[in-house]
């Protein structure tokens, strides 16, 4: 006993403190975006800090916008007011101009921008390490910028700390998989300032004096290795910038490395090691696969001093923060108990028909201080709707919810034009497989501000491009049918994408049905989504030879812990390994 004591004391000194920038604001506004990036990464990893008591709440800091005079320090002023146009910023982030709210976009980049001159303050007062949980823009050169990079982060708070007095050496060990290529050009007019990269692709030559090792492929072993030869080339730093990619891991379909969540904590682990008592700023940098915001859990433990992470099978964390948002929400308040309308009144008193409730419980006003404590409501402003509207009633297929705003312009903000469908639900108590659950009989998220183009193709079944907010809704679904006492959710997915989009929760509840759908998810895995959901819709898919026709079968997320039986998850692999799937030119 005493033993593990001196171990918990000897544990609990070795931990330094971490402080840790972030907003909500993070979250880039770019609903285009989502189905290729997890846009949500910064609030993962700071949901996952919090539980985990690696990051103290006093720790957790709030960012402020950076100036445009500090802007201008390192980029061009041409430049800099390109970034007002849509044109420009839709080039830079890969999306269609429609969709950009520039103010909204520009604010979070800047906030990202702030909270990277701040930790690097905050680690030069202390002589630490800090960390910005959105930034490392190192495609941003002065006059130009690419790759998700408006604007260079880096160099903007190393010309704000020279004004500050600061002539200290600077080391920017860019471990993100692609090169520094913005970075370099920003700073090349400084010689105080020394630049390393492992990369795993080269884009062309870089400004002399940058030191980068490209390893395309490379596994933890290799990676490792080459990141120790790196180590020892640094200088002495007075601050150090550590852009901690999160797109070195194997998957990730920008990266072009192949290493592991275990793999990645050694290497922040030994960056960290060669860094101890010297002040450094860790960046995200990119990261590309669903797994990337792990990266940045990984980074906050080993500075510290804790042990790697580790993840239960399954673990989602939009899940469990919903899941914590739902317990402290009050039942009454959901109902509608504590306030009375006008409808509610005339009800009760015989003078006219009351407010339907949603499913028997949500009242209208619960409805919404649900969808705002689950931040749906503060996202569509966001995105560039406002005078938002919650509407309930009832339908012959069940009961309706729909959210009605109005789109600002896309340059200047303003509310106008007619009022427009957001989201609309129809939901119903259902008996599937002998359980009743909650039954999603239609659903859509439209954006109707947003084209479609080539970076956000038009799917089957689509009208206007989406929201980008099926992952929060499907979550918030699955808290209805909890606080109802129902064993899960289910839908009937009419098209590809949609079963697609739920595949990691939903199953098919049909065994044979499921392993068809794996085998054609494996067989049309070569494709982009939208051109397999394409190919299914246009009967241009063929099952051992036959045409094959979409099945819009039953799927259910059971949330009662139920598995399929021995029999049926046998009955699914024997159909999984012997449909085959192909696609007609």
């Amino acid at each position: 006993m005493l033993e593990k004591l001196k171990s918990w004391i000897r544990a609990k000194a070795a931990r330094v403190r971490l402080d840790v920038w972030h907003s909500p604001d993070y979250r880039l506004p770019l609903p285009g975006l989502e189905a290729r990036i997890e846009l949500r990464r910064a609030d993962f990893a700071l949901w996952a800090l919090l539980e985990r008591r690696v990051l103290s709440p006093v720790r957790l800091h709030t960012p402020q916008r950076i100036s445009y005079p500090a802007m201008a320090r390192v980029h061009d002023r041409g430049y800099l007011e390109s970034l007002t146009l849509p044109a420009t910023l839709g080039r830079i982030f890969a999306v269609d101009p429609s969709e950009l709210v520039v103010d909204e976009l520009m604010g979070a980049v800047r906030l990202a921008c702030g909270g990277t001159l701040a930790a690097a303050r905050e680690a030069l007062r202390f002589q630490r390490a800090t960390m910005n949980l959105l930034g490392g823009f190192h495609h941003a050169g002065r006059a130009s910028g690419g790759g998700l990079c408006p604007v260079n982060d880096l160099a903007i708070a190393i010309a704000e700390l020279r004004t500050e007095g600061f002539e200290g050496r600077v080391a920017i060990l860019d471990l993100d998989a692609h090169p520094p290529d913005g970075t370099a050009d920003c700073l090349a007019r400084d010689p105080r300032v020394w630049i390393g990269s492992l990369s795993g692709a080269h884009w062309g030559p870089l400004p002399d004096g940058v030191d980068e090792t490209v390893i395309t492929g490379a596994d933890d072993q290799g990676y490792l290795a080459a990141l120790e030869s790196l180590l020892t080339r640094m200088p002495p730093p007075a601050l150090a910038f550590v852009i901690a990619g999160g797109d070195v891991l194997a998957g990730d379909r920008m990266g072009r490395l192949g290493m592991s969540l275990a793999g990645v904590f050694r290497r922040d682990r030994m960056v960290a090691a060669a860094l101890a008592g010297r002040a450094s700023v860790w960046l995200p940098g990119g990261g590309y696969q669903p797994e990337a915001w792990k990266v940045l859990v990984g980074s906050a433990c080993a500075l510290v001093g804790g042990a790697p992470p580790s993840w239960p099978r399954g673990h989602d964390p939009m899940r469990a923060r919903f899941t914590a948002i739902a317990a402290g929400l009050d039942p009454s308040a959901l109902r509608g108990e504590l306030t009375l309308t006008l409808e509610d009144l005339e009800g009760d008193l015989g003078g006219g028909r009351a407010a339907p409730r949603l499913l028997g419980y949500y009242g209208p006003t619960g409805v919404e201080h649900a969808l705002h404590e689950y931040g749906i409501l503060d996202q569509l402003h966001r995105i560039g709707y406002g005078e938002l509207r919650v509407v309930l009633d009832q339908t012959p297929g069940g009961d309706r919810l729909r959210v009605l705003g109005r789109a600002s312009g896309v340059a200047d903000g303003r509310l106008g034009g007619r009022e427009d469908l957001l989201l609309e639900c129809v939901l119903a108590r259902r008996q599937v497989a002998g359980a009743s659950i909650l039954f999603v009989e239609w659903l859509t998220l439209r954006n109707p501000r947003a084209r479609f183009g080539p970076s956000n193709p038009q799917l089957p079944g689509q009208e206007v491009p989406g929201l980008g907010l099926a992952r929060e809704v499907s979550q918030l679904l699955e808290q209805v049918a909890l606080r109802l006492g129902l064993a899960g959710v289910g839908f009937r997915p009419a098209w590809l994408h949609t079963a697609w989009a739920g595949r990691h929760r939903l199953r098919f509840v049909d065994p044979a049905r499921q392993g068809r759908f794996r085998a054609l998810m494996r067989d049309l895995a070569v494709l982009p989504l939208g051109q397999a959901a394409r190919a299914v819709a246009d009967g241009r898919v063929r099952l051992d030879g036959a045409p094959y026709q979409w099945e819009a079968d039953d799927m259910v997320a059971w949330i009662d812990g139920r598995e399929p039986d021995a029999a049926a998850r046998a009955l699914e692999e024997d159909v999984f390994v012997n449909a085959h799937f192909e696609v007609v030119p």
